[in-house]
């Protein structure tokens, strides 16, 4: 019997948690809180600090119109400390550090999160558009009254007939040399700019992407693709300006503090010079010039930059399923329920092997998703914060950032489900959280990019292997590409670990024959379904080169295909991230549970997809059988630890208020 398998009788006494005593506990959460804290710890200490007062908390007695004010009163507290400066650069007045911008907000999803929405969109859309696509100009207009709030943005992008299909928006920014001015317009009513967070109340200022139209002397105007310009939409009376409709977009499933809105432009015309103009320019006699000549690149090089906003979903949707599942796991260890045949005491609920079962891989997904964040936060800081472009690291970013966003959001929404049942009746009541955190949640699966086509863009960037040509093909001319690649796919793996590669060269090559629990085998695991994959995938699609058969059908055929593609991989990239923050752990102790930790993670995952590990052959019936008894035992064995392990998230505890732990307590 491997380690494994073994009964929970048969844990180690020596294992942290198991007999240990009160300050030993204590040092073993501080340890596992150093691990999760990463490299932003100091930040993360110092907003906790100020994070930690109940009445951060959402009301929802409050009507739409004190939830929204309460919101921005909020948000003006936060500037008191200096929240919003770590996101800019110092010559802008802010400090620079990228890293320790996204740590901040991250954090605001254990308080409220309208109040991360509403500081994500002012201080990381907005306030982004006007940093990375500005020049000079822009900054010493704009970014220290954003930072301040005295200038109040939006950011309108989403159109109500395209979301994610930035290229195709339908607003257009026409240049009228005669004025020096272009005119923004809203072509038809599918160009409206909808669910604009600010846009139905607060915000005075919008960064508006439109296709800009222009023409040089003795030239046609021409589309030169989508640019951002800074649109004034209210006056200082919070009047719309000429030309300018607002809309409220009213209740909404949740994120009651949130003002979204609706935005049309009737022939808005604005001064040349609010056109942000990094990637692309217009003289005053209407030439269009560039750095960058190719218009593909030089539409995704203008969104590269705004990854923030995509990386603070992820790390902030993250960082709510943690705190779901702090409250449940506090709950499940008060409540108590049946008692057990020899005695006449209830049991609690935690000890029946279903409730942990439902929480305990959710906690052990939660480590992992968390170390992986940790991990694109500081590589979107190196990337950020370095004097040359690195386009190649950018791009990789970018798929690692999609991926990311889209398990991590997924995961949380589940999570927080999840919890509201385990907590029964009670964790349907507004007053423990968990049914105001799950409305709340649920758009994250949508916006700053639809969790499917991110999904999808994952397994396209692997299939392309980035190739330059391939980037901004539509379905069509992107499976012909593929359609016409060598036979033998090359499988990109993640920047090179010494840590996963030593596991792996130490591995039994046949994962049938090696121990579960060996990271090498665990590694090899992800790493063979996601090859697979990616290989079967490229084969369904070079289909679209067969005369009989339609380029579009082909690719639309193959969409679960790749969907599953880009899924796998953000699986196994966030394994090795969680192996790796094991590696640097510098408590015994705490390598010890994180590593029973990883296992749950490996196992439920396996057990997750063990259908098609089972039809695919990767794993035999009698292994199949082993997973899912491994499940088990390390649901035992980490079920004293339970506790350890969500203290662990450090979620300040005046965000942890609820009166259903205050009742199973007294």
């Amino acid at each position: 019997m491997t380690a494994i398998e073994a009964s929970s009788d048969d844990v180690p006494a020596d294992l942290p948690g198991t007999e240990t005593p009160d300050e030993d506990d204590a040092l073993l959460v501080e340890n596992l809180r150093i691990a999760l804290d990463g490299r932003w710890r100091g930040t993360r200490e110092h907003v906790r600090e100020h994070l930690n007062r109940a009445d951060l908390l959402p009301d929802p007695s409050r009507t739409l119109d004190q939830a929204r004010a309460r919101t921005l009163e909020i948000m003006r507290e936060l500037t008191e400390f200096g929240f919003a400066r770590a996101g800019f650069q110092e010559h802008h007045g802010g400090s620079g550090d990228v890293g320790a911008s996204i740590t901040a907000i991250e954090l605001l999803g254990y308080a409220d999160l309208s109040l991360m929405v509403k500081a994500g969109v002012q201080w990381g859309l907005f306030g982004g558009a006007i940093e990375n696509l500005g020049t000079k100009r822009h900054h010493e207009k704009y970014v220290e009254g954003l930072i301040n709030l005295d200038v109040l943005g939006c950011f309108a992008m989403t159109e109500t007939g395209h979301g994610s299909n930035v290229q195709a928006l339908q607003t257009t920014a026409t240049y009228d040399a005669a004025t020096d001015e272009f005119v923004i317009h809203s072509e038809s009513h599918l160009a409206r700019k909808d669910y604009i967070g600010g846009a139905a109340e607060h915000a005075r200022v919008a960064a508006v992407f439109a296709q800009l139209i222009t023409g040089g002397p003795g030239e046609d105007p021409t589309g030169r693709g989508v640019h951002c310009l800074v649109v004034p939409i209210r006056d200082a009376d919070g009047k719309d300006m000429p030309g300018v409709t607002t809309s409220d977009c009213g209740y909404k499933g949740g994120l009651a503090g949130v003002d979204n809105g609706r935005i049309t432009f009737d022939h808005v015309r604005v001064p040349r010079e609010n056109l942000l103009n990094r990637y692309g320019d217009v003289a005053e006699d209407g030439t269009y010039t560039s750095p960058i000549e190719n218009q593909n690149r030089r539409f995704f090089t203008m969104l590269g930059t705004l990854i923030r906003g995509r990386v603070s979903v992820a790390a902030t949707a993250g960082a709510a399923g943690r705190k779901a599942l702090t409250i449940a796991t506090r709950y499940g260890l008060a409540r108590r329920q049946f008692e057990s045949p020899d005695s006449t005491d209830e049991i609690l609920v935690m000890d029946y092997l279903g409730h942990q079962r439902k929480l305990l891989p959710l906690i052990a997904k939660s480590y992992a998703l968390a170390f992986a964040q940790n991990e694109i936060i500081e590589e979107l800081h190196e990337v950020q914060s370095a004097e040359a472009a690195d386009e190649n690291r950018q791009r990789e970013l970018e798929t690692a950032a999609a991926g990311l966003k889209a398990m991590t959001t997924w995961h949380a929404s589940n999570t927080i489900n999840v919890c509201r049942e385990a907590c029964g009746g009670a964790g349907y009541l507004d007053e423990n959280q968990l049914s105001i955190l799950r409305g709340d949640i649920d758009v994250f699966t949508t916006f700053e990019g639809d969790n499917t086509i991110l999904t999808q863009l994952v397994a396209k960037e692997l299939l392309s292997a980035y190739a330059e040509d391939v980037r901004g093909l539509n379905a069509v001319g992107w499976a012909r590409f593929i359609a016409g690649m060598a036979r033998d796919v090359f499988l990109e793996k993640s920047a090179a670990r010494q840590v996963v590669q030593s596991l792996m060269d130490g591995s039994d090559e046949d994962p049938e024959q090696s121990d579960l629990t060996n990271r090498g085998t665990q590694i090899r695991l992800l790493r063979n379904r996601e090859d697979h994959l990616l290989r079967t995938c490229a084969n369904r699609l070079r289909r679209a080169t067969d005369e009989d058969n339609d380029p579009f059908e082909v690719f639309n055929n193959a969409q679960d295909h790749l969907i599953k593609v880009g899924s796998a991989h953000t699986e196994r990239v966030v394994l090795e991230a969680f192996i790796e923050a094991i590696d640097r752990c510098d408590s015994k102790a705490g390598t010890e549970l994180l590593g029973k930790v990883c296992d749950l993670f490996v196992y439920s995952t396996l057990e997750a997809d063990l259908d098609w590990f089972l039809m695919h052959r990767h794993v035999s019936v009698e292994r199949a059988k082993s997973i899912r008894r491994g499940v088990n035992d390390l649901c035992a064995a980490l079920r004293p630890h339970a506790r350890t392990l969500v203290d662990g998230f450090a979620v300040p505890e005046e965000l942890l208020r609820t009166t259903m732990i205050d009742d199973q307590s007294a």
